[in-house]
């Protein structure tokens, strides 16, 4: 099956009356949780993931998550423009210029610019996506299980230094997703480790539960924390469609927002945060006038925003073909497609065409509906702010409880959601960021088991991962990582550490 012939075949599947209505309601509520500051991508994701037990069809649920994830990307603009109030980490950087538009009154410009960068960056993702996924599964067959566990060891160490804060406090986060995943049973010796005598963890710790908690309770916490509010900085937004010479002054910046994007996507760790600060400041540097920088200046807010749903698009490339999650919510994701009995990989686009090309087809639809959703109903989403969270919240806290417990009908969910709420929200006040934790928690079974069959192949000579090109190459890369992020260590010792979260 070509690419042409797997994308008609992905819209024959998208266009179905489910997986359409699917499409919408996962854009119109990741727009709904872009907007509404707190509820971030990965934390609205993993408080659903008890939906997806509960769906039958694989692509539907996919379809219906991934369009929270990009819609949460178009949907955290809004608030960043009107209220200075980003609703994710990915839209901090559009408060910058896009804050002082809308201050300057030109605020239905500045909506419309990101959304149309956004869309442009979007579209331009998923058609990405479509040609590079596929080419890039059939070079992973030849992967085996040393390629497999030096491909997820740089993963990992990509996850922690570039997903923001201190390269300590993530290298900490990703020691206690591994030590988390192995609280169990041996798969192989069948051994108990770490269960202490408490039968309850013999089948080790839910992700489900886990995800849900360090995410979804803990962003609960936080936000009920928060108590400032937040006023419009006009009544009136106005003309949403930006003029000709707001194109011409900006088109450069959505082109080199996309490509930024779509390659920082790909780059496990990278994902929309790191796209839009290094967008942002590439249009600073080649601007004629970079002290319009922060004052309202149109392509500081189209470089950004566009590189963020680039990369929304493109971080699904390496889940799709080699399994690997690269950021917090495409972790969710990886979850969802394992809770349907589907493994991500390079077998995905011959064993569940469907699901992969159905996926792709969808968000070339999902794009154009949250063109539609948040250009003329821009009014309406910053309704939602009126909202009080002290409603809102303990609303998502009581259907949250409920669905741990309907996982396995068990109270010890219940109570390890709780737990792991409150250490998220610990975690998060000390400003250690959960994702390379999620991320280690799933890929350490799979690096575990890559190991263990590698050894058995050479057996027991660790040579097996230097050896042969490609993993040695994989282990080559690996090694200049940890030199060049030892060096930048050196270089910036004397600088603050940032606290940022990757969502």
């Amino acid at each position: 099956m070509d690419v042409f012939q797997g994308l008609l075949s992905g819209f024959s599947i998208a266009l179905q009356g489910n997986n359409i209505l699917f499409c919408l309601l996962g854009s119109v509520l990741g727009t709904a949780v872009g907007v509404l500051p707190g509820l971030g991508p990965a934390a609205t994701i993993s408080l659903l993931l008890p939906v997806v037990y509960m769906m039958n069809s694989p692509a539907a649920s996919i379809i219906f998550l991934a369009g929270i994830f990009y819609g949460a990307m178009y949907g955290g603009s809004t608030t960043s423009i009107l209220l200075r109030l980003p609703g994710e980490a990915a839209s901090v950087v559009s408060t910058f210029d896009g804050y002082q538009m809308a201050q300057k009154g030109r605020a239905g410009a500045a909506l419309g610019i990101a959304a149309i960068g956004s869309f442009i960056a979007g579209t331009l993702g998923v058609i990405g996506l479509t040609f590079v996924a596929p080419p890039l599964a059939d070079f992973a067959l030849k992967f085996g299980a040393p390629e497999y566990f030096a491909l997820m060891l740089i993963g990992l160490l990509l996850a922690v230094f570039l997903s923001g804060g201190s390269p300590l406090k993530g290298s900490i986060m990703l020691l206690l997703g591994i030590l988390l995943s192995n609280v169990g049973i041996d798969p192989i010796s069948g051994k108990e480790r770490f269960t202490f005598g408490i039968v309850e963890l013999t089948n080790g710790f839910d992700f489900v539960t886990l995800a849900m908690g360090l995410f979804g309770l803990s962003e609960v916490f936080i936000t009920l924390e928060e108590s400032a509010a937040a006023e419009f900085v006009t009544k009136k937004i106005g003309r949403l469609w930006p003029t000709i010479a707001d194109f011409a002054e900006s088109k450069w910046a959505i082109v080199r927002g996309s490509i930024i994007g779509f390659f920082a996507g790909v780059i496990p760790g990278g994902g929309s945060v790191v796209a839009s600060l290094v967008s942002y400041a590439l249009e600073k540097k080649v601007s004629k006038h970079p002290e319009t920088f922060g004052q309202g200046n149109i392509c500081g807010l189209a470089g950004p925003e566009s590189a963020n749903n680039g990369a929304s698009s493109s971080s699904f490339i390496p889940l799709l073909t080699l399994g690997i999650p690269c950021n917090a919510s495409i972790a969710m994701i990886f979850a969802a497609l394992m809770v349907q009995g589907i493994t991500p990989g390079p077998f995905l686009i011959s064993e569940h065409p469907d699901v992969f090309w159905g996926v792709i087809a969808s968000m070339y639809l999902g794009n154009v509906i949250l063109l539609i959703l948040n250009l003329p109903m821009v009014g309406l989403w910053v309704q939602l702010l009126k909202v009080p969270f002290g409603i809102l919240g303990p609303v998502i806290v009581m259907f949250t409880v409920i669905g741990c417990y309907s996982i396995n009908n068990d109270t010890f969910n219940v109570f390890a959601f709780i737990a792991f709420g409150i250490i998220g929200y610990i975690l998060r006040k000390l400003c250690f960021d959960p994702g390379p934790m999620i991320m280690s928690f799933i890929l350490a079974p799979l690096i575990e088991n890559s190991l263990r069959q590698s050894l058995l192949m050479s057996a027991g000579n660790f040579s097996i991962f230097f050896s042969r090109p490609i993993s040695g190459t994989l282990m080559a890369v690996f090694v200049l990582i940890i030199i060049g992020q030892i060096y930048v260590g050196i270089k910036n010792r004397k600088k603050p550490n940032t606290c940022v979260v990757e969502e």
